[in-house]
């Protein structure tokens, strides 16, 4: 199966790369020049970026472009509630891979903050990020069930999450898997990025796609709220 055979949404384009790396290699070079654009258009440029295991060697790769760094705000969709030190943080893994070398100059928002409960990391990170500035690029990644941030399918609060109209920019959410409390950027705030690229790996990951284009219910697979025109997916076998 390759992703050349699928009828994809209209206005909704795909991108095949041979290897990890080069879909690595590829995809920073896209980010990178929408942040350009973004800073040559009006001075700064936001982003925004998923963590797990999956896009370490694109931060590697966007890690080395050339960008005015010290213009660029970034943040997570979503993050694990565990300290930054903690091996599951998206946070430190940004710190790891990405925020190096020249890009260590950006101005990274976490939204991990040590509250009494999950409930009020998320108002806290929701306050947090009422300053962050309109979201230049956007790259998600999938799961196999159909997630994307942390809006997993069954999880308390998804409904409100993915409600378009929500002024509510972060929610507490449950995943199935350790560590279960995660805090995510709603569907709303999401869907407000300028560009939106979809990255993933994997024949699971095509199957799983094959699915989502196949029904229209959101909730029961998140990432179907963003299979919209001016998607860019980005894949490799």
């Amino acid at each position: 199966m390759a992703i050349s055979e699928f009828k994809l949404p209209q206005g909704v384009s795909a991108h095949e790369f041979r290897s990890p790396v080069l879909l690595a290699e590829g995809l920073a070079l896209k980010v990178a020049k929408q942040l350009s654009d973004a800073i040559s258009a009006s001075g700064t440029a936001t982003l925004v970026v998923s963590g797990g295991r999956s896009p370490v060697a694109f931060f590697q790769h966007l890690a080395k472009q050339d960008v005015d760094w010290a213009n660029v705000v970034i943040t997570l969709a979503d993050e694990r509630w565990v300290p930054v030190e903690h091996a599951d943080s998206n946070a430190g893994l940004l710190k790891r891979y990405l925020l190096q070398g020249p890009a260590a100059q950006a101005r990274f928002l976490s939204l991990y903050s040590a509250q009494a409960n999950l409930e009020e990391a998320a108002q806290r990170a929701d306050r947090l990020l009422a300053e962050l500035p309109p979201i230049d690029v956007l790259v998600l990644g999938m799961g196999d069930d159909g997630h994307t941030a942390s809006l997993f399918p069954k999880s308390p609060n998804l409904g409100e999450a993915l409600k378009l109209d929500s002024s509510r920019r972060c929610w507490p959410m449950l995943a199935p898997t350790v560590p279960r409390q995660r805090l995510s950027m709603s569907r709303a705030l999401l869907a407000s990025a300028k560009v939106t690229v979809l990255s993933i790996s994997g024949q699971s990951k095509l199957t799983t796609l094959s699915a989502a284009l196949a029904g229209d219910d959101v909730a029961e697979m998140p990432i179907r709220a963003f299979l919209q025109p001016t998607l860019e997916i980005y894949w490799c076998p």
